[in-house]
């Protein structure tokens, strides 16, 4: 059942992870968010999996635009920042005129990380001009119960893009991993519109990785608000 605070209470019971739900009720709204690579849709999957909830992905691999951008960022830049920009609010804008945002879900992205993108990769004039349609498309989506944000250094970033292998993305640099690293650090520096979680996700296998997977979460299930910090090395 879905509480009026956002959360599923539950019976006493456990999770099919093995993670003890005595005591505890799950965040109804999960985001996770990250720069590329970092693995925050493989957790909103596992997430998805483990408390039944329905999972709300950005889906770059749908953008026609993507692939060309990562060979010359700046001839396609505006065009592939606007198509993402109309695919979130899309997507938010359906599930409120569905109201099925009070339903449990897990999403891999935030509305408002759109202009952190914007700001690494669009020109000053095309940055003013991305700014009025943003401001156009502002659509009021509800708040999250939790935000998960996930962060890991450029080598690995790079590292794990190469390992997954998808070949438009190894034309990413180590440059432009450090610049998304930099706007998502001075964002959620200061982000106080839902709780927060950050994760060093440096050492983490959260795709392969069970214990790893399940410490987050069970730490994740403690959190009622304010802003908390997870490192698996101190689990170790």
């Amino acid at each position: 059942m879905l509480t009026d605070a956002g959360e599923i209470s539950l019976p006493e019971q456990t999770a099919s992870s093995g993670i003890s739900l005595r005591g505890r009720a799950i965040p109804g709204y999960i985001a996770v968010e990250g720069p590329i690579g970092v693995g925050k849709t493989t957790l909103a999957r596992r997430i998805a999996d483990t408390f039944d909830h329905d999972l709300l992905l950005e889906e770059a691999e749908l953008n026609p635009f993507l692939g060309r951008f990562y060979q010359n960022r700046q001839q396609t830049a505006l065009a592939t920042q606007l198509f993402f920009l109309f695919q979130r609010v899309q997507k938010i804008t359906e599930l409120k005129q569905r109201e099925l945002f009070g339903q449990a879900r897990v999403a891999d992205f935030v509305l408002e990380k759109d202009p952190l993108f914007a700001r690494v990769n669009l020109e000053p004039d095309e940055y003013v001009l991305y700014q009025k349609v943003f401001e156009k498309m502002r659509v009021d989506a509800p708040a999250p119960d939790l935000v998960i944000y996930l962060q890991a250094s450029p080598d690995r970033l790079l590292e794990r893009i190469e390992r997954r292998g998808i070949d438009a993305e190894r034309l990413i640099d180590r440059q432009y991993l450090e610049q998304l690293n930099e706007v998502y650090s001075e964002f959620f520096l200061y982000y106080d519109a839902a709780p927060l979680l950050i994760v060093n996700a440096n050492e983490m296998d959260l795709a392969q990785g069970d214990r790893d997977y399940e410490q987050l979460v069970d730490y994740m299930l403690n959190i009622k608000k304010g802003r908390h910090y997870f490192n698996p090395t101190f689990f170790g």
